[in-house]
């Protein structure tokens, strides 16, 4: 049996759209969170989007990042090219990997 493609969905955001259409959509306002909100102004102005995917951050087998240096480390160690903590932001090529974060592939073993 070869393997399953996953089903189209026919949305301007398919990244975020279930199949059937819908989407779980969160929304913040500017006195509430005015760093996030700048942040999705700044998005929308590079790439015509206004909208940000807000997914569990961690990578398969690793707990969910609880702490600045755990979403550091998922960062370096995964193909994202840009982290943003809080008024922090960080391009990857900018960064230099601390010894003591490398060896996160032996800390959690895979499901």
């Amino acid at each position: 049996m070869g393997k399953l493609s996953p089903p189209e969905v026919d949305s301007p955001l398919p990244a975020v759209t279930h199949v059937n259409g819908s989407a779980r959509v969160q929304t913040v306002d500017a006195r509430s969170n005015p760093l996030l909100v700048k942040l999705i102004h700044a998005f929308e102005g590079r790439t015509g989007v206004p909208v940000l995917v807000n997914t569990s951050f961690n990578v398969r087998g690793e707990p969910i990042v609880f702490r600045a240096s755990d979403a550091f480390r998922c960062f370096m160690n995964t193909h994202m090219d840009i982290l943003v903590v809080g008024k922090y932001f960080m391009r990857k090529g900018d960064q230099t990997m601390r010894p003591d974060l490398e060896s996160w592939k032996n800390q959690f073993p895979l499901d």
